[in-house]
């Protein structure tokens, strides 16, 4: 049941994010050749003659919204209802629909989660005591405003800013009882890392009206995207190793072992989490394919900003050569990652 509901929740991230590039290039008059879920040889196939093929393949991560003339040749600008014959911010707006789909995907999804339970604010439930923020006058029922000027809207904000900014002196923003008040923190280093003291909890929820439910499912997506830039720049500066990445095989596992502890709270929480890690794939994926690197849609977008630029096309021939390697390096990367993946459930 655990892998089926993996599956699943990995089905409706891909599809949606290949149905925002099927419906914008419907849209601008594209035709598309097919649409698929999964990769690999075709299961089902159905296709109206002279309209579009809709497939389900065999391996089930993945999909494809093929076009016409997508692949860039010189000819396909001549072709009626091709990708290349478009103008280019028509070109533009159906790449960059895919991406965009994921976030009002996690935005939608937010919008359940955060209508259901509320949001997480950053209130200090508890100062420990001889620790820096117990000494630096913080106390139960603070809630944290900010911290070194970033704006703190959540507790997991709170949480992870710590993390990226390990072992960093922060001046907190905190109100009490209505007054905003300022005190700079220097955390002690511990067996267990940096502490300042400060507990709190994503469990202490907050349920709000129907226009801050809105706001706080927008301000979930962005808290995300923010997360796997974060993480992206840790990973770049080496805070970041193989062993802390994974690929699909890795994703079905956490979904599987989240799936198994939420069993005994009921399937009020099983779909809750469900949502979570739906919200967390789809934000993730819309931010990965936005990376301006060749075979992603962020590299295809570079080509397509450039020739805005220029005002002419490049090269499809060095276009195609660029997204090959891309794509070839992009193979590489998903099987040691997969790999990995591997060893870590086999350990």
């Amino acid at each position: 049941m655990s892998i089926l509901i993996a599956l699943i929740v990995f089905s409706l991230i891909i599809i949606i994010h290949e149905l925002g590039h099927f419906l914008l290039a419907k849209a601008n008059g594209i035709t598309v050749l097919e649409f698929s879920l999964g990769m690999g040889p075709r299961i089902l196939s159905h296709q109206k003659e002279g309209g579009t093929r809709y497939s389900l393949k065999l391996l089930p991560f993945g999909g494809s919204c093929a076009m016409l003339g997508e692949d860039g040749e010189d000819d396909s600008a001549k072709e009626e209802g091709s990708f290349q014959s478009k103008s280019v911010g028509a070109r533009i707006s159906v790449v960059a629909a895919g991406p965009i789909f994921n976030f009002i995907l996690a935005f939608v999804l937010s919008i359940f989660i955060i209508g259901s339970i509320g949001y997480d604010p950053a209130v200090v439930l508890g100062v420990t005591e001889g620790y820096p923020a117990q000494e630096a006058g913080l106390q139960e029922g603070d809630l944290i405003t900010k911290m070194n000027g970033k704006r703190i809207r959540l507790y997991r904000q709170f949480y992870n800013y710590i993390y990226f900014h390990s072992g960093e002196t922060i001046t907190f923003e905190y109100e009490r009882d209505g007054e905003i008040c300022t005190v700079t923190i220097t955390p002690t280093l511990t067996d267990n890392g940096y502490k300042f003291g400060i507990s709190g909890s994503t469990n202490y929820r907050y349920k709000t009206g129907p226009l801050k439910t809105l706001y706080y499912s927008a301000y979930e997506v962005y808290y995300w995207i923010d997360t796997t830039l974060q993480s992206l720049n840790l990973l770049i500066h080496g805070g970041v190793t193989l062993d802390d990445m994974s690929g699909p095989v890795g994703v079905v596992s956490t979904i599987s072992e989240t799936y198994e502890e939420s069993k005994s709270d009921g399937i009020f929480y099983i779909w809750l989490n469900m949502l979570n890690i739906a919200i967390l794939l789809s934000a993730n994926l819309g931010v990965m394919n936005l990376l301006p690197l060749p075979a992603l849609d962020g590299g295809r977008l570079v080509f397509l900003y450039i020739e805005a630029i220029r005002r002419k096309r490049v090269s499809p021939e060095l276009e195609a050569r660029v997204h090959f390697v891309g794509l070839m390096a992009l193979m590489v990367l998903m099987v040691v990652v997969m790999f990995n993946d591997v060893l870590k459930i086999v350990k």
